[in-house]
């Protein structure tokens, strides 16, 4: 009878083991998909230049000349990908004994779910410090969620911030006020950009809350016939979305329609691989990624830490 050969058992194993990994990793919970744009990398870092734009045109008079502006850089946001790796290994001794089932996959759904849960807790992380200025600043020196980010073309500083930060957690008040600030963001230039809210972020603390203020046809708490404001024009459209890994259960996000907002850079896919070891006779199976996060121009987010 041949020998056992390593490596042809290694190559008979690999799509077992993948699909369960396959399976386990689409099982998690896409929880930054709704927060996150999506885009792929080649390179070790992306930098993304915020563009000043121009001012309002102003009138020309006949026969005068027509006047000049410049338009400048105003900050630079880098996305720096990490590489995110995990392995784990079965003895010579269990491949031989037929314990494949028993140990490997096991060792595969819980390699499966350690990547998939760090990539979710990173995301969630770009929030969960988005009032953190002193730790981390964004490519403006302040955190994501400021009441301090400097207008370039303009002079000043700018806030999005809701303006009830810190004295009062999400209700009817604060969202409506929320959404005017939305309404009224300006560019570097001090012209309006013409934002609006699309959804709302929240802790699993706040979604009962939420959902009656989005939801209800009529005022929230109230005896009276009004109409729900907030509901009734569609001002937050694509509804609610809960993150069970956001750490403060009553700080709350609004998401706009301007663009370049929270990324996810993919500089490399999932990759798995498994490999024999010649001194141990050990199956070395590992689970392979790199990615980054961060955000570009802040006016895609309006945050507030609640009360």
């Amino acid at each position: 009878m041949a020998a056992i050969n390593r490596a042809s058992i290694a190559k008979q194993l690999v799509p077992g083991l993948n699909a369960i990994f396959g399976m386990e990793y689409g099982e998690v919970v896409d929880e930054l998909t709704p927060l996150f744009e999506m885009e792929n990398s080649d390179r070790a870092f992306e930098e993304e230049v915020l563009f000043t734009g121009f001012g309002s045109a102003p009138v020309k008079n006949e026969g005068a000349a027509v006047q000049y502006d410049t338009a400048q850089d105003s900050y630079t946001a880098r996305y720096t990908a990490e590489t995110i790796a995990l392995a784990f290994s079965v003895t010579e001794e269990a491949m031989e004994d037929n314990l494949y089932d028993t140990f490997s996959k096991l060792r595969a759904r819980g390699l499966a779910r350690a990547m998939a849960n760090t990539k979710q807790v990173k995301g969630a992380d770009i929030f969960n410090r988005a009032f953190n200025t002193t730790n981390y600043p964004g490519g403006d020196g302040v955190s994501l969620c400021s009441s301090a980010h400097p207008v370039i073309g303009g002079g000043g500083n700018q806030s999005n911030l809701i303006a009830t930060n810190g004295t009062t957690d999400l209700s009817e008040a604060s969202l409506e006020s929320a959404l005017i600030s939305v309404q009224l963001t300006k560019d570097d230039r001090n012209i309006l950009i013409g934002s609006n809210a699309l959804s709302i972020h929240i802790a699993p603390a706040n979604q009962f809350a939420t959902a009656r203020l989005l939801d209800s046809p009529y005022r929230p708490g109230t005896a009276d016939n009004d109409i729900n404001a907030i509901n009734h024009g569609g001002l937050v459209p694509n509804g609610y979305f809960v993150n069970k890994r956001f750490s403060d259960a009553d700080a709350w996000f609004l998401k706009t329609d301007c663009p370049n907002g929270a990324k996810q850079f993919t500089r490399t896919p999932l990759q798995t691989q498994m490999l024999p070891d010649f001194d141990t006779g050990n199956l070395r199976y590992k689970a392979r990624e790199r990615y980054s996060f961060g955000w570009s121009d802040w006016r895609s987010y309006y945050g507030s830490q609640g009360s």
